[in-house]
């Protein structure tokens, strides 16, 4: 069979064995008149690259004036020979160079084992020119021959008689001139040549690398109680406060690549894994990887009371996350959602809508339009771009939601607004952890709408923790809410990480912005039970406290809160008590669009001020089957916005504190409407896929609202909700309203 080919400019020659030069010979015999069929044939049988080394042919033919060169120079003084030889020896028959003839004349030829010419072949329909071609070649004096694996060999080349005659000097001439007249030239020459750049990018088998890597963990209460006890074990350095996790975070004491091994199941077809076990697209090369994956969020129900037949949520949205390095790392979401909920909900979003005509807001995602009679199209986006120069330094640029605490709900900095652009600074060293965010809010309220266009505020916070102890976990946070007035635009004063931002705010405005404090702890009390807490300070006058006569001046909240993981040594169980205490008129300003707040709905606790709240979750997995179980009782209260009692009761965040205030003593929680209110929420399922936490569930949620006096807003009802859907569980929906 054939061993070599090699090609270049218009020759190319075949390293043949002696039976299959046997062959091809009686082949030329018996079809010497289908010259090119013979040639076509000849040249498919050995082709394997354009150009080999020599390394691979040991050495090709050696003129004498070659014999001091090697590899690719030998390659090309052959070449020259062999062409100049021709030039210089071939003799142009007199009729056709009367007839100014231009064409050319293809030789097969042979230099065997022993170094000799031997033509093959002359395709030419010149007789002259065919006995000219055999003369010329048989007079090549003997060479070298070619040898493979060190042995002389025999090889076959073709040539290209261009008439006239060309030298090898000639030909580079005009190839060079020829490349240097297309280079100037506007007309472009279409060409089959290809790169091989695509063909040779190498892939690997993919790892799951993203375990590994600095993305966000889609912060899901679900999803990140199943990794909650090992980071909270005693004596563990890490800091959980600051939410959501790194990947990279999380399996220091987590192995979140060998627990998802464990629930994969076995399927040998693409679309069992792709269903049950891994991403749609999984990509893995040399230092990047990427994933892409559809997102789902499929929801049917029923509701009692309902103006509506059904309950329903239909999301579809895709999920791109990678890596480049360990450095840099990314992903983003985009959903397209419709929807219709419980009344209570669909309520509730009408009475927090924008300015500007659409008909609410859906809290948690973002300004709704209408979809058909009685629903809401409620699209949104979230992305984060992840920079981790140093094992101390994370750098985050996203859209999307920040919480700081241990608790189901966060007093500080919780995760039940809508979505908001931040750039975030991670910090750790030693026994600390310092986060600090910027954001970039909206006010969406007719009030502060001009030319159609919401007005935009900024925030900046920092958030500290320190381990104390193997066992003791403070935190202090503080963050400012300033304004756009006067151009004042985002203030450089707050890029400076290590400030008190109340100071600063002070001294940039003539008119203050609304600066909060807070401080959080966690108790471990061993490896299975943990207590925690926050406290909450808005706003305190120390001459109230010290008169005792609760001025509405004492704005502020606490959090107390215990977990037991592993609850009565069994596996995976996690029992969970919360009680949240927040004052009337907290997260209220002077000014109410400098209140802590974003698109209608607070940046703290989704109740707004002037409330109460105890909550009890039970949460258990097995594989890849789950339930949890949350119970709320709360108390709050409410305006009543009627004709005859139109006083603001320190609920509403969106109201100034100074407007109509009907007490500034004897400020309790419940003031106004007082309304009572009961939630259970139950919901049980299968996990279908682990790569994308996708879960067939169904839920149930028992909601009771009991105001003291019904108003337009504040309807006395008891709901019940029952859904089954298909979800990829990456962010929490409250319905707890």
């Amino acid at each position: 069979m054939s061993r070599l080919v090699i090609v270049r400019d218009g020759i190319f020659f075949i390293l043949l064995s002696h039976e299959y030069k046997s062959y091809l010979e009686s082949i030329y015999l018996n079809n010497m008149k289908k010259t090119l069929p013979f040639l076509v044939l000849l040249f498919l049988t050995g082709t394997i690259k354009a150009q080999v080394t020599q390394k691979a042919a040991e050495r090709f033919p050696v003129f004498p004036s070659c014999e001091s060169l090697q590899y690719q120079a030998l390659e090309t003084c052959f070449y020259n020979q062999v062409q100049d030889f021709v030039y210089n020896n071939f003799k142009v028959p007199e009729n056709l160079k009367q007839n100014n003839f231009k064409g050319s004349v293809i030789v097969l030829f042979e230099v065997d084992d022993t170094g000799s010419f031997k033509v093959q072949y002359v395709d030419s329909n010149d007789e002259a020119l065919v006995a000219e071609s055999k003369r010329v070649f048989a007079t090549i004096p003997k060479i070298s021959p070619a040898t493979y694996n060190g042995n002389p060999t025999y090889a076959k080349y073709t040539i290209k008689i261009a008439i006239p005659l060309q030298s090898a000097a000639d030909l580079q001439a005009q190839k060079e001139a020829n490349a240097l007249a297309e280079k100037a030239s506007n007309i472009y020459k279409p060409n089959n040549k290809q790169l091989t750049e695509l063909d040779s990018i190498k892939y690997k088998k993919f790892e799951s690398p993203q375990f590994e890597s600095h993305i966000n963990i889609p912060f899901s209460h679900s999803y990140y109680s199943q990794f909650d006890s090992a980071l909270n074990q005693v004596g563990a350095n890490n800091h959980t406060g600051s939410k959501p996790f790194s990947y990279a975070d999380v399996s220091k004491y987590y192995n979140l690549k060998e627990e998802n091994q464990k629930l994969l199941k076995s399927s040998k077809e693409w679309w069992g894994r792709k269903l049950w076990n891994e991403n749609l697209v999984e990509i893995q090369g040399d230092g990047y990887w990427f994933t892409l994956n559809p997102i789902f969020d499929i929801q049917m129900g029923k509701s009692d009371p309902s103006v509506a037949d059904y309950t329903y949520i239909n999301t579809r949205g895709i999920q791109f996350n990678g890596g480049l390095g360990k450095e840099l790392n990314f992903t983003t979401t985009i959903y397209e959602s419709q929807g219709r909920f419980a009344d209570y909900f669909n309520n509730y979003a009408v009475s927090i809508k924008p300015d500007g005509g659409n008909p609410a807001i859906i809290p948690g995602i973002g300004i709704a339009k209408e979809f058909k009679t009685d629903a809401f199209d409620f699209p949104m986006a979230e992305a984060n771009l992840s920079y981790t120069p140093s094992k101390f330094i994370n750098l985050n640029l996203g859209y999307g939601k920040n919480f700081i605490g241990d608790g189901y709900r966060s007093l500080l900095l919780g995760d039940g607004a809508s979505p908001y652009p931040y750039f975030k600074l991670n910090t750790s060293f030693w026994k600390i952890k310092y986060t600090n965010i910027y954001t970039w809010l909206k006010d969406v309220r007719p009030e502060v709408t001009e030319d159609r266009t919401y007005a935009t505020k900024f925030a900046a916070s920092h958030y500290l923790s320190l381990n104390i102890t193997n066992r003791w976990n403070i935190g202090l946070f503080e963050s400012v809410i300033w304004t756009n007035k006067n151009n004042r635009g985002f203030d450089m004063s707050f890029v400076n990480p290590i400030i008190f931002y109340r100071t600063v705010e002070f001294t940039s405005s003539a008119r203050s912005g609304n600066a909060l404090l807070g401080l959080t702890t966690k108790v471990k009390w061993n490896n299975q039970i943990n207590f925690y807490g926050q406290f909450l300070l808005d706003e305190f006058s120390l001459q109230a406290v010290k008169d005792g006569n609760k001025s509405w001046k004492n704005k502020f909240g606490y959090q107390l809160g215990a977990k037991y993981y592993n609850a009565f040594n069994i596996k995976n169980l996690l029992l969970q008590l919360e009680y949240n205490h927040v004052r009337p008129y907290v997260y209220a300003h002077s000014e109410a669009i400098t209140n802590y707040g974003h698109n209608n709905q607070s940046l703290g606790h989704q109740w707004g001020g002037n409330f109460k709240e105890f909550i009890a979750i039970a949460r258990y997995h097995k594989g890849r089957y789950f339930a949890d179980a949350k119970v709320t009782f709360g108390e709050r209260g409410l305006d009543f916005n009627n004709a005859t009692d139109n006083f603001n009761y320190g609920s509403n965040i969106y109201l100034s504190y100074n407007d109509s205030r009907p007490f500034d003593t004897g400020v309790n929680i419940g003031q106004g409407n007082k309304t009572s209110i009961f939630i259970a929420d139950l919901q049980a399922g299968y996990l279908i896929n682990p790569s994308t936490n996708m879960k067939l569930f169904g839920s149930f949620i028992y909601r009771n609202f009991n105001p003291a006096t019904e108003t337009t807003n504040a309807i006395k009802e008891s709901t019940t909700w029952f859904s089954v859907g298909l979800r990829c569980d990456i962010f929490n929906w409250y319905f707890d309203y």
